[in-house]
């Protein structure tokens, strides 16, 4: 009876350890487990295989509990590895969890990371800092699987409140988050020298900023969803429809950047613009080889679209000063009185064609723009080309005289117009007697013809500001015969001097007499 009543060590395993229960201490196993345990028993330690035989504990062991350093095993292959206290995790130690492959070092509570550690992620990267209820929370440093680190504050896993981060492309921000997006005030500088100071909302633009780009253009005022509000979205030049200058003399060119509404984009500052011009392509049915200039074969450009109802082929613009540095951009509107900061523009023969390399100046880093000649930088919505003057026609243009109506009107001096009979005279080999000897056939020889032109300003600006350029515009542009007493810059308006100019120096021909 007494050897019944003792029992067997199995029997009275179900009164001391319940089955779901370790074993109190390292020589209290049932036989199954006291085998494994049995190397350790001594000092505490011991192995205990859970009934489900999903975990697997080998460690320390204190009064029936894990207590110490210890090691615990899960049937998928996670574990953790470290500090037990009274049978719960908790302390320094190591967590990888098989089914997603990261891994955390660090300090535990009750089995959760908490404190201070180091996640490292299966799929790349890896965070180093506070920790709260096994996510992000506090202050942190975080490299992504791209290789874009952040460094700041975090909350429930995203980065949260001021933060740091350094992008793949090589921008920097510094500012405030909110859920993992840019938010509140901040400041980014761009890999390629632009800068934006001011707020953001949803990782944009959004708010009163300013920004610094790389091509010299600043901006100052409200964005909204990433885009100036107040952004300028076209090109105007100011004056008459139709500008009528006298033959061999300079000239100004008002421009302002318009935004949708109408008003000047005061806000914005630093375009380049580049003048250009084009002389007016005349091409008759009735002679398909004569236009107002003939060119050359080796000298052909292509023809450029006006929105004057016709064509143009490309003028040389040039200035007396050639080669002095670059002009500068006028302030204020065009229409003040005071006189606008004076420029130069060196010869640019094919303007359309040229400049496209304009180098931008790197604002962020302290290097000064550079504006190249026939350019001006525009400065709060304005600028101004001064001295403009239209050069003589360039090698390979040969100009058609004007018919003989036109040559009386024009004292006998002929000027790039259609001859309709014969071979017509180039310019070179005037017809005798056409041309008055001494200064003024030198000066005419210099200048323009008399005829019709077309002043382009193109947004050369380079890298484009934030990836657009403005569309060009043009002006239509008149040279007539300088008269006695005449200023050097003449405009004349109103349609009695349009329809006085046109009377005079018409490209088209008069039809032939009937024989």
């Amino acid at each position: 009876m007494a050897a019944a009543g003792e029992g067997t060590p199995s029997s009275r395993g179900p009164r001391r350890d319940p089955p779901r229960r370790p074993p109190r201490n390292g020589n209290d196993c049932g036989p199954r487990d006291r085998s494994l345990a049995a190397l350790g028993s001594i000092q505490g330690y011991g192995v205990y295989v859970y009934p489900n035989s999903f975990f697997r504990y080998e460690g320390e062991w204190k009064a029936g509990r894990k207590h110490g350093h210890g090691k615990l095993l899960f049937k998928d292959g996670s574990y953790y590895e470290g500090a037990f206290v009274d049978g719960e995790i908790t302390g320094e130690g190591r967590r990888h969890w098989a089914w997603s492959g990261d891994t955390f070092s660090g300090q535990f509570v009750l089995g959760e990371p908490q404190g201070y550690g180091v996640m490292e992620y299966k799929a790349g990267g890896c965070y180093e800092g506070e920790v709260s209820h096994g996510m992000r929370e506090g202050h942190g440093f975080l490299v992504d699987r791209d290789g874009q680190v952040y460094q700041g504050s975090f909350h429930d896993n995203k980065r949260h409140g001021p933060g740091q981060m350094l992008f793949q492309n090589g921008d920097k921000y510094d500012g405030d988050w909110v859920r993992d997006r840019r938010q509140g005030h901040g400041v980014l500088r761009c890999a390629d020298g632009s800068t934006y100071k001011g707020q953001w909302h949803s990782d944009v633009f959004s708010g009163l900023g300013s920004m610094a780009h790389c091509s010299g253009v600043t901006y100052y005022g409200l964005w909204i969803n990433g885009h100036p509000a107040e952004q300028a979205t076209r090109i105007v030049i100011l004056g008459p429809e139709v500008m009528e200058v006298a033959q061999g003399s300079p000239f100004s060119v008002n421009v302002q950047l318009l935004q949708d509404h109408g008003e000047i984009a005061k806000s914005e500052s630093g375009r380049v613009l580049q003048i250009s011009a084009g002389v007016r392509y005349v091409q008759l049915s009735a002679y398909s080889e004569v236009n107002f200039f003939k060119v050359d074969r080796d000298n052909q450009e292509t023809l450029i679209q006006t929105p004057f109802g016709f064509e143009c082929i490309p003028y040389p613009v040039s200035s007396p000063a050639a080669g002095v540095p670059g002009p500068r951009a006028a302030k204020g509107g065009a229409e003040a009185d005071v006189p606008l900061p004076r420029g130069d523009l060196e010869l640019h023969l094919g303007a359309l064609h040229g400049q496209e390399d304009t180098p931008g100046g790197l604002l962020a880093r302290g290097h000064a723009p550079h504006c190249p000649g026939a350019c001006q930088r525009v400065e709060q919505g304005c600028a101004e080309f001064t001295d403009v003057l239209l050069g003589p026609p360039p090698p390979g243009y040969h100009p058609f005289l004007f018919l003989d109506s036109l040559h009386k009107k024009a004292g006998g001096r002929s000027r790039g117009g259609l001859h309709p009979r014969g071979t017509p005279p180039t310019a070179q080999e005037p017809p005798g007697g056409s041309r008055p000897e001494g200064r003024a056939t030198e000066e005419q020889a210099a200048a323009a013809h008399l005829g019709e032109y077309v002043l382009m300003i193109r947004d050369v600006t380079t890298p484009p500001f934030l990836g657009r350029r403005l569309p060009p515009a043009f002006k239509h542009l008149r040279v007539v015969a300088k008269r006695a007493g005449q200023p050097p810059h003449v405009l004349e308006e109103g349609p009695e001097a349009s329809s006085s100019w046109q009377a005079a120096h018409s490209c088209t021909p008069e039809p032939p007499a009937p024989r």
